[in-house]
């Protein structure tokens, strides 16, 4: 018995560093910093740089603007980029509800679309009281309030002085947001009246007298015919001038 016991603690001194030997994982498979997996894009940048396209695009406009980026999908993975661009396709408005892509061309080539919504808080014209077609509009008839004019049609009207001589094109009710796209220019030539036709060139103007053919407002295009009968096209001016520019 006591030889069993002396073979057995033998057996088990030097089966010891034999099983820690076993037991310890190889070199190779301890993670080391040079395998980390790559970097990965920031969502919050990405909405940094949606908003600050957005009030770019927004600094020329009246009023108060606030911009409000979408969230981000959180699924999403993308490669890192050091200089994201934004950008939105033609024609799209950079107020209101919208859309704006963001792309990165290296180190990795990705585009990802973000909505935002921008509001702008300003001042807007409107019909104070029902405004007559074809009738010339006066600054009584016009008052200013005030709301969020990104969420409005294009060509909204925040001067009363744009409106003023001008006509609806339609009957437009009290309250009605004036629209430039609804009012006619106040005619600055009419239909057969006696006009001074004003030919510039480089260096050079000759004046010549005329007859319009047809009614014009501020800047818009009008024929006139000529004492000796030929027809000239021209820039409506105020105070019966036609601008002929060669």
């Amino acid at each position: 018995m006591p030889m069993k016991s002396t073979l057995t603690a033998l057996l088990l001194l030097f089966a010891a560093p034999f099983a820690a030997t076993f037991a310890a994982p190889p070199a190779s498979a301890a993670p080391s910093a040079g395998q980390a997996g790559p970097a990965r894009q920031d969502p919050a940048a990405l909405r940094a740089v949606v908003e600050q396209y957005l009030r770019t695009q927004a600094a020329g406009l009246p009023g108060k603007v606030g911009v409000k980026v979408g969230a981000i999908d959180p699924r999403l993975s993308l490669a890192a980029c050091p200089a994201p661009e934004a950008f939105q396709q033609p024609g799209a408005r950079a107020w209101g509800k919208t859309t704006v892509g963001v792309r990165c061309t290296a180190p990795s080539n990705w585009t990802v679309y973000i909505q935002a919504q921008v509001s702008v808080i300003a001042d807007y014209v409107a019909a104070a009281v029902p405004l007559a077609q074809g009738q010339p509009i006066e600054a009584a008839q016009l008052t200013v309030l005030q709301g969020d004019i990104a969420a409005m049609p294009n060509g909204i009207v925040t001067d009363i002085a744009q409106a003023l001589g001008r006509t609806p094109i339609v009957s437009l009710p009290s309250g009605t947001a004036l629209r430039l796209d609804t009012l006619r220019s106040r005619p600055v030539v009419q239909q057969g009246q006696a006009v001074r036709i004003v030919t510039r060139g480089t260096n050079f103007s000759v004046s010549a007298e005329g007859r319009a053919i047809g009614t014009a407002g501020e800047g818009q295009v009008v024929q006139v015919r000529t004492p000796s009968g030929s027809m000239v096209s021209g820039t409506a001016r105020t105070g019966g001038i036609v601008e002929v520019t060669l």
